[in-house]
């Protein structure tokens, strides 16, 4: 495209106060957008115009972009196609995620990795393919990009830092989430400078955006806002990725590297007319495409460089087609003179003493034995595969896997099964042949015993704790998690609290049992998973989500097969300080889809909350049955027994004993018995039930404090009725 000087016309004088990356919440901008996607693909632009609202950063940047301008004209001479040097850029990706599939593997990243360097080398195949126009100014650009093998502190680590963190869903403020990777990653908390790394942030959210950068200024020269943050989505071209989002990152590090879009600098494609330039002169004149049209001729205009009318260079990594492709040799020069500017920081990231210092021109060695399994909880019977991740490389390795089949492995990723429950070590020695490394966690791996018969009910009476192999919770932001509380209860005094009220806007909390057994359900009967929640909002507007899924593999993959809003559960109900429910409060959810694909032995179910500025959750009286729904708790397998009714308890919660009134419809032997949360009978009473009303007395003086269950069966049916013993 013509080439045209930075100009200061129409900056506006905002403020003096600048914060990277600060925005209001926005509707998305379709003229933004590539057709048939839901994020705007790239706001550099955008940002690039906040920046400029600050006068002190526009004054600076339009002086340096001069002189690049400058430095550009005395270059001229260079041939993009060869170069001498072969320019290598440390890297470090940031992956921040709050438990969920943002966090993607090592796998996906160096997918990205290989695509950046298959692009910049112009090693993709499909070069081949470009227009005719275009196939002479195809360029490789000669720059590597490795990932660095030290920290800040010179602690060796892989090239990827984790921080777990809410506002991985929250990209209104890109230096919020910069915040919360230094002070809350696994590697280093402080700063990783941009001019010693290129910082790749991978999140799930990003005000809106695929991805975004800034182009080279002195104003972020050294900070860590020097660097591109884009979607987990739009990383590598597995996993969470695909091909088709994969060369986003081509996309942003060219701006990184002070590429315009194709059609300027300061617009969405489409929007600036013919007028916008990319200060690029074999980059024909174009408004842009969304869509990978071939025959585009946006601006049928001619200039000095081509002298005469050009079909657009939609295959062009900085233009917003699916089929981009391709540097120009224009291009390629803009973007290796920016890496010998000093003071924008790039010269220094890429300079021997800086790649020295980061690990990226040594020999990789091994320094940390590591590795990963994709969960480690798993059912008796069960096989799961390990993954080594020794960093930063390991050509040999000795596992040792206690209570495993097989119990040792020389295999790099080895798969093993776990027959007996308990909970393991697993220990790995791994070495590059000079250098060796021990990883040994004594409690690795959890094996659940079979699980426990239906009718399964929980109501939390029987321990303050929430313990495996029952329950498991997963906290993801390290506040508050679900816990047992004695504040509140639908059934007896104890129920499962989430104090929501104090958690961060998007953290996620799970309440996870154990394994249950289903094997026993038929198609006659069916199942019912029934439980008991309370909550409230503390404003209208909050939008907490309470989900439950279901296993059938003991936790490998999880269903959703409910879910309750904030409105749906709260309705206009508010709370605005910390909430405890009544005992009107609480509402009970009967699921009837626990389809015939759970039923076997490792059925689980959970129960997820995710935060949405609202107050407390509460859940009793967890209940999986055979049949259909039920108002009382389901606890023994027998049909109900329906020759009774007007059935009443008192008191509760008891001292020495409780009474039991009922009306009879027959005259009836009806054994009780009172029986603990798990179903271990303590007593037993056998009365001749006449026919009208009854009155049965059961001593309950020796019994602890705490919730039990009285079945009322005839032999063929059965009722079952709950108290509180003081």
């Amino acid at each position: 495209m013509k080439k045209q000087f930075y100009s200061l016309l129409g900056i506006s004088l905002l403020s003096a106060t600048w914060s990277f990356g600060q925005q209001q919440e926005r509707v998305l901008d379709k003229s933004n957008m590539r057709e048939g996607e839901h994020v705007e693909y790239c706001t550099t632009h955008k940002k690039m115009n906040e920046l400029r609202s600050n006068p002190q950063f526009a004054k600076e940047y339009a002086k340096e972009q001069q002189a690049f301008e400058n430095l550009m004209l005395a270059k001229k001479g260079e041939n993009g196609s060869t170069k001498a040097i072969v320019y290598t850029i440390p890297v470090v990706f940031h992956i921040l995620h709050n438990g969920g599939n943002e966090n993607i593997s090592k796998d996906q990243i160096l997918s990205a990795l290989d695509i950046l360097n298959r692009d910049y080398a112009m090693l993709n195949a499909d070069t081949i393919s470009i227009q005719a126009p275009f196939q002479s100014l195809k360029s490789k650009v000669d720059i590597q990009f490795v990932l660095a093998t030290k920290a800040p502190n010179g602690a060796c680590f892989s090239g990827i830092t984790r921080t777990q963190n809410a506002l991985t869903n929250d990209g209104s403020s890109g230096s919020a989430q910069i915040n919360a990777i230094v002070a809350g990653n696994d590697v280093f908390n402080g700063q990783w400078p941009g001019n010693k790394y290129l910082n790749i942030y991978v999140c799930k959210e990003i005000g809106g955006a695929a991805g975004y950068t800034m182009l080279p200024s002195s104003f972020t020269a050294t900070s860590m806002q020097n660097g591109i943050f884009i979607l987990d989505t739009y990383t590598g071209a597995i996993g969470t990725s695909n091909v088709g989002s994969s060369r986003a990152l081509t996309h942003e590090v060219g701006h990184w590297l002070n590429l315009d879009h194709v059609w300027g600098g300061n617009n969405n494609p489409g929007s600036a007319g013919c007028g916008g330039s990319d200060n690029v002169q074999d980059t024909p004149a174009t408004q842009g495409s969304t869509v990978c049209n071939l025959t585009a001729n946006t601006c049928s205009t001619d200039n000095a460089y081509w002298g005469f009318d050009q079909i657009d260079n939609v295959e062009n990594y900085m233009d917003y087609s699916y089929c981009s492709k391709m540097f120009t040799i224009g291009q390629v020069n803009r973007m290796r003179t920016a890496l010998t500017v000093s003071n924008t920081g790039r010269a220094n990231v890429i300079s021997a003493a800086n790649l020295t210092a980061v690990g990226a021109s040594t020999p990789l060695t091994l320094c940390t034995a590591k590795f990963s399994t994709p969960r480690t909880v798993i059912c008796a019977g069960e096989s799961i595969t390990f993954t080594d991740e020794s960093y930063n490389v390991a050509t040999g390795w000795t596992w040792t896997f206690t209570g495993g089949s097989p119990a040792s492995s020389t295999t790099q990723n080895p798969t093993i099964t776990y027959n007996t429950p308990g909970t393991y070590a697993v220990q790995l020695q791994a070495t590059d042949g000079t250098n060796n490394n021990t990883a040994n966690i004594p409690s690795y791996i959890t094996v659940l015993p079979a699980g426990g018969n239906i009718p399964f009910y929980e109501s939390f009476e029987a321990s303050m704790n929430l313990t495996s192999p029952n329950w498991f919770v997963y906290n993801s932001g390290g506040a508050t998690a679900w816990a047992v509380t004695n504040t509140a209860a639908k059934t007896g005094t104890n129920s499962a609290k989430l104090d929501n009220f104090s958690q961060t806007n998007g953290q996620i909390d799970e309440l996870i049992s154990g394994p249950i057994d289903l094997s026993s359900i038929t198609s006659g009967t069916g199942v019912t998973l029934s439980f008991r929640y309370a909550y409230r909002k503390k404003i209208s507007s909050n939008t907490d989500l309470l989900k439950v899924f279901l296993t059938k593999d003991c936790g490998e993959v999880w269903d959703v097969r409910k879910t309750l809003t904030a409105a749906t559960m709260s309705g206009t109900s508010t709370a605005t300080s910390a909430w405890t429910p009544t005992a009107a409060d609480w509402v009970t959810v009967h699921m009837t889809n626990v389809t015939s694909v759970y039923w076997n032995d490792n059925f689980r179910c959970k129960f997820q909350v995710t935060n949405g500025g609202g107050n407390n959750v509460y859940i009793d009286d967890i209940n999986i049955y055979s049949g259909g729904p039920s108002e009382n708790p389901v606890t023994a397998g027998l049909a109900d027994l329906g020759t009774v009714a007007n059935i009443n308890l008192f008191p509760n919660p008891a001292d020495n004993e409780v009474q039991i009134s009922f009306s009879s419809q027959i005259a009836n032997e009806i054994n009780f018995y009172v029986t603990d949360l798990s179903g271990k009978r303590i007593q037993q009473y056998q009365i001749n039930a006449t026919e009208g009303n009854n009155l049965v007395y059961i001593a309950t003086e020796n019994l602890s404090a705490g919730t039990y269950l009285i079945q009322m069966v005839d032999g063929t049916s059965q009722r079952t009725l709950t108290f509180v013993k003081k």
